[in-house]
C-alpha cells in the first residue's frame, strides 16, 4: 500500500491529491493507494481516501505502508521516520496556492541535505519516477532506518561485550 497524506493546513494541496489520483489511474502505481486529502477540494477517483483520520489511524496506515508520501510539514515526515520508513515528501509551493510561503520547501531541501533521510520531490513531474525507483533510491542513500532503542541496545552489547 501507499499511504499519502496532506496534514490538516486549511489550504488544499490538490495538486498532490490530483497526481496521486492520476499515477493510480494510468497505472503507474499499481499498489493500493490511500490518501488523507485534509481541506484539498479535489475527490481522488481511483484511490481511497479521507479528508481526516484519528491519529491512531495514521500510525497504522504509515506502519503498513510500503512508500508513505507526505507534504513537507515537519510532523508528517517525522513520524514515518520515527517508524522506520523512508518518506517521500513533496512540500506545499506558495506559487500553487497551498501554504502562505515557501518554508516547507526551503525546509525540506535543508533535511534533505543535511539528514539525508527523505526524498524530497518539488516537481510534481518526477513523481511517477521518484514512486517507480523507490526501493533503489533506498538502496543508494545507504540509510538504516529503525528503532533507535535496537541500536542503542546492539551498541550497548557490544560495549559489555569489550568490557568483558
Amino acid at each position: 500500500m501507499i499511504f499519502v497524506t496532506v496534514g490538516t493546513h486549511e489550504q488544499p494541496f490538490n495538486r498532490l491529491v490530483k497526481k496521486i489520483d492520476e499515477l493510480k489511474g494510468n497505472g503507474t502505481i499499481q499498489d493500493d493507494v490511500f490518501i488523507q486529502t485534509g481541506f484539498s477540494t479535489y475527490e481522488p477517483k481511483n484511490c481511497q481516501w479521507s479528508k481526516l483520520i484519528p491519529y491512531n489511524q495514521m500510525i497504522k496506515n504509515v506502519e503498513d505502508a510500503r512508500i508513505v508520501i507526505t507534504h513537507g510539514g515537519p510532523a508528517s515526515f517525522i513520524m514515518p521516520l520515527q517508524i522506520g520508513k523512508i518518506p517521500i515528501v513533496v512540500p506545499r509551493q506558495h506559487q500553487f496556492g497551498e501554504h502562505v510561503n515557501d518554508h516547507q520547501v526551503e525546509f525540506t531541501r535543508n533535511v534533505a541535505e543535511r539528514m539525508g533521510t527523505i526524498i524530497p520531490v518539488e516537481d510534481i513531474n518526477n513523481l511517477g519516477d521518484t514512486i517507480t525507483n523507490y526501493e533503489q533510491i533506498i538502496v543508494k542513500m545507504g540509510h538504516e532506518m529503525g528503532s533507535n532503542n535496537a541500536r542503542f541496545i546492539r551498541n550497548l552489547e557490544c560495549l559489555i561485550n569489550e568490557l568483558m
